[in-house]
Order: structure tokens, then C-alpha cells, then sequence
């Protein structure tokens, strides 16, 4: 005797996941602050502040030595900082002797370069657990929407301090 049965597929299919939530801006700030904490983490152990990590960065990262007024507009444009602290970060980097006066230059020293390599190495293995995996068409999706929304805030914040 031969019998015959229906599969309900649909029964034995596994369910379909949730859809991801839309990005909000309570979204966008969780993701950076997540990240960030990860960042300050490790600068912490090597005594270093996310500011210093930022100015030491636009030192490191130019062209030509940079003027300490050249400094603090780049970390400015990335901080959203008051002027008056980042030059407090530019003070506490010569203090500890990662930044160094050159005239009317600010460059990094051995020890600055050190410092920003050894906190690159440190979090690279991180960055890549977190961001692997993740498709390039999402990538390249969310990094219009962040250049967008980014644009679009620091038009806000230019005409609040107009």
C-alpha cells in the first residue's frame, strides 16, 4: 500500500528573523558609544584620554607639522569640542611628552607615535571581531546615512553657534 502525505513546509522551515530596527539617532549614539567604550578602554591602560588619542592623531596623521591653532580646529571638527579644552589636550600631550614643540609647530614624538601604534595594534583585533562579517552593500549603505546625518549636524550645530 502506497500512501501519500503532504509536507507543510512552512511547518519545518525555520522562522524567518526579526527585521532590523531602523537606525535612530538613540541607534546611532548607542553604536558610537559601544565602540567608544571599547577605545577608551584600552586607552586607559596606556594612560591616555580619547581626546589626546584624537588631537595625537591629527599630529600624526598631517601632512606638514601643524600649528597649535591648526590642531585645534582639525580636533574641533571631529570633537565638536570648546577650543579652550582641546588646547588643555594639546597642553597635557607636551606635558607627557607625546607632542613637542618645533617652533611654531606641534609634531609628535617617538613616544607619541608609539603610543598611538601600540593603541592601533591593541584594538585592531577588536575592530575586526565587530565590523567582520558585516556585508559590504550594508556597509556602504549605513556609511551614506552616517555622512548624511553627519553633514546634516554639523549644519545644525553651525547655525546654533552662529
Amino acid at each position: 500500500m502506497t500512501t501519500t502525505g503532504s509536507t507543510n513546509a512552512a511547518s519545518t522551515a525555520a522562522p524567518a528573523p526579526a527585521p532590523a530596527p531602523a537606525a535612530t539617532a538613540r541607534e546611532l549614539g548607542l553604536a558610537h558609544y559601544a565602540a567608544r567604550g571599547v577605545l577608551e578602554y584600552v586607552l586607559a591602560r596606556h594612560g591616555a584620554t580619547f581626546a589626546q588619542q584624537i588631537a595625537l592623531r591629527a599630529a600624526i596623521n598631517a601632512d606638514a607639522p601643524q600649528t597649535p591653532d591648526e590642531l585645534v580646529a582639525q580636533v574641533q571638527g571631529s570633537l565638536k569640542a570648546d577650543p579652550a579644552g582641546i588646547r588643555a589636550v594639546l597642553d597635557e600631550l607636551l606635558a607627557k611628552e607625546l607632542l613637542v614643540a618645533d617652533g611654531e609647530h606641534l609634531r609628535p614624538t617617538e613616544a607619541g607615535r608609539e603610543l598611538f601604534a601600540a593603541v592601533a595594534a591593541e584594538t585592531a583585533p577588536i575592530s575586526a571581531r565587530v565590523w567582520g562579517g558585516i556585508p559590504a552593500e550594508d556597509l556602504a549603505a549605513a556609511g551614506r546615512v552616517l555622512a548624511l546625518v553627519t553633514e546634516r549636524a554639523d549644519a545644525e550645530l553651525a547655525a546654533l553657534t552662529a
